[in-house]
């Protein structure tokens, strides 16, 4: 089988995600900077969306769906818990940040902050203070999520870890969200501890000159 090729954006959460579990698996891989809707992209993926994958005939999209693949391809530590309830839990997890938090935290509020709209290019805040409250909130679940173990299930770094990192070390970069983070000793202590392992630290998206 021909080796494993990463397609997307390299600064983008959900590219990254694949690139820290296929680091956590020891895999090598290509990664091909492709941005959405290009044709590298709409060839595997419809709609448009990175990241997506090839590996020999293998095609995927879908963070998710691209992770538990590596999981069960590739030997290593597993991503997913292997008994029931912490698999179930690992979902939940997942499924509760793709579904609502990245909504709020990226789409409706870091989004803003990326791409600034408002008058000479500063960030558009009738976008952003909206959202504060629901960003508060997001953060709290999260803040009780890692409070216990410093992991979101259990006491093993898991799919659901790698994530919800991605976003928080982008949170921490403005004003509202980092200084909740930058407040909350459980949040910055699981951030300080998973960004020291080498599948996190490799992965930074390099910034542009």
């Amino acid at each position: 089988m021909d080796g494993l090729i990463l397609i997307g954006v390299p600064a983008s959460t959900y590219v990254r995600v694949c690139r820290i579990a296929l680091a956590e698996k020891g895999v090598t891989y290509e990664l091909v900077p492709a941005r959405p809707h290009s044709p590298d992209v709409t060839a595997i993926n419809p709609l448009g969306k990175v990241p997506v994958m090839r590996h020999g005939s293998v095609t995927l999209s879908e963070s998710s769906a691209i992770a538990r693949y590596i999981d069960q391809v590739f030997p290593g530590p597993a991503l997913f818990p292997t008994d029931p309830v912490g698999n179930a839990y690992t979902e939940q997890w997942v499924s509760r940040v793709n579904s609502s938090l990245d909504l709020v935290l990226v789409r409706q509020y870091l989004i803003p902050y990326i791409f600034p709209g408002g008058p000479d290019g500063a960030p558009d805040r009738s976008k952003i203070d909206p959202v504060i409250p629901a960003v508060t909130k997001a953060l709290e679940l999260v803040q009780t999520g890692v409070a216990a173990t410093g992991h979101l299930v259990g006491d093993q770094f898991t799919f659901a870890d790698i994530n919800l990192i991605p976003i928080l070390e982008y949170l921490q970069m403005t004003p509202e969200a980092g200084s909740f983070i930058a407040q909350s000793q459980p949040i910055q202590s699981y951030l300080k501890r998973h960004a020291a392992r080498e599948s996190v630290a490799s992965t930074v998206a390099k910034r542009a000159a």
